[in-house]
């Protein structure tokens, strides 16, 4: 049966086709956000400066990312949520092709932020617009989806990304993901109908945005659920932001082989994200989630130990792997603590984006007492909060 969305939406609920088109755009803005962790060495060498100076350029994007996550989701709930979209895919491509144009690393931190700024509306009002079509019980296959095409932008910009750079150089890189951010635009605006609807209805509210966020965090349920979301995306992010680095200290890997070696991330979340999504609206989220954080915890503490390059690899793909298992089902979660969607999501999503800013600056400044074992102090943080997620998440479904 055809249903009709908060904004004007004709999805139907069996048709999950319109979230593979605007997970589109997030696949790319990840991409984009995570192509230059491999990168690290390679700039370092450009500017004449040292790779934890180059290093900011990924907190410098995220944090600009993650804080007006605060201002677009709320605004979609208002203004639409084509008009976000579309225009956050013009800034970001915009800033994207300025970005190869920079002759020092200054430059490329002030432009990262100005990326992250004009990109941060597009995944939490994508979150928003699936929380507006999809009924609770069909959202975690939705979700799958959108979490999956994330964590294959986050892998393929890590990897692609890497090895492009051997081919033809990082700024016909960035150019080339200009290209394709304008591209994706175009193809959602020629679909907007079929996406949005004919028409879209923005939500009628007099209530201010900032006392719609007071609503939602004054219960305890959502508070823990977005300290696990900051906590984790810290996580993932400042561990992910390192690893090329990783292959390349510990392997003496080159660009080209550091981006094979990082393939496998994000490769379980783009093949099984829709089942894994399925096997939470089935089993239950406090089964899978905690399963998720001992995973990433696990493979974070063996990565620690240097072991073989090969089994470093396959604790890669497992890595992203505890990522599927846990941040999407965090989301599915969220879209049940308002009727306005937008105010949730947009706090899903800064609590997010400000993690994965903070994970890759919390990492660049303990770096020096060794990648090793900042590595372990992360994965002992995450382990201690699987554990203590088995009673935090006991009553979720």
């Amino acid at each position: 049966m055809n249903g009709l969305n908060k904004n004007g939406g004709t999805a139907t609920p069996s048709s999950m086709l319109p979230v593979y088109m605007l997970s589109l755009a997030t696949f790319i803005v990840m991409f984009q956000g995570f192509m230059v962790a491999p990168l690290l060495p390679t700039f370092s060498e450009q500017f004449g400066t040292t790779v934890r100076h180059v290093s900011f350029i990924e907190p410098a994007y995220l944090l600009g990312y993650g804080l007006f996550t605060l201002v677009y989701a709320p605004l979609s709930d208002r203004i639409g949520r084509f008009r976000i979209v579309a225009f956050c895919l013009i800034m970001f491509s915009l800033f994207t092709l300025l970005t190869a144009f920079v002759d020092g690393i200054n430059q490329m931190i002030f432009l990262r932020l100005l990326t992250g700024i004009g990109a941060a509306g597009i995944a939490p009002t994508t979150i928003s617009w699936i929380s507006d079509t999809y009924p609770y019980e069909k959202r975690g296959h939705a979700l799958g989806i959108f979490f999956g095409s994330m964590a294959g932008g986050t892998a393929f910009g890590a990897s692609t990304g890497s090895l492009i750079t051997a081919l033809i150089g990082w700024h016909w890189l960035f150019i080339g993901v200009a290209i394709i951010g304008i591209v994706v635009f175009t193809l959602i605006l020629i679909q907007q109908k079929n996406i949005f609807g004919k028409t879209q209805t923005m939500t009628e509210t007099k209530e201010k945005i900032l006392v719609s966020f007071h609503k939602i965090l004054s219960t305890g349920r959502a508070r823990r659920t977005y300290f696990y979301v900051l906590f984790n995306g810290m996580f993932h992010s400042g561990i992910f932001a390192w690893l090329g680095y990783f292959f390349y200290k510990n392997y003496g890997l080159n660009q080209l082989h550091i981006g094979l070696a990082l393939l496998g991330y994000g490769i379980p979340g783009l093949l099984f994200g829709p089942l894994l999504g399925r096997l939470a609206d089935r089993y239950g989220r406090n089964k899978i989630i905690p399963l998720g954080l001992f995973l990433s915890a696990v493979t974070v503490l063996l990565l620690s130990q240097s072991l073989s390059l090969a089994i470093s690899c396959v604790l890669v793909a497992l890595l992203s792997l505890g990522f599927d298992l846990s941040h999407p089902l965090f989301a599915a979660i969220v879209t049940t603590f308002s009727s306005k969607k937008g105010a949730a999501t947009g706090l899903f999503a800064f609590f997010l984006f400000s993690g994965y800013g903070l994970g890759s600056l919390v990492l660049s400044l303990i770096v020096n007492i060794g990648l090793d074992r900042a590595f372990q102090l992360f994965g002992i943080g995450i382990l201690v909060a699987a554990v203590c997620s088995i009673f935090v998440f006991s009553k979720e479904k």
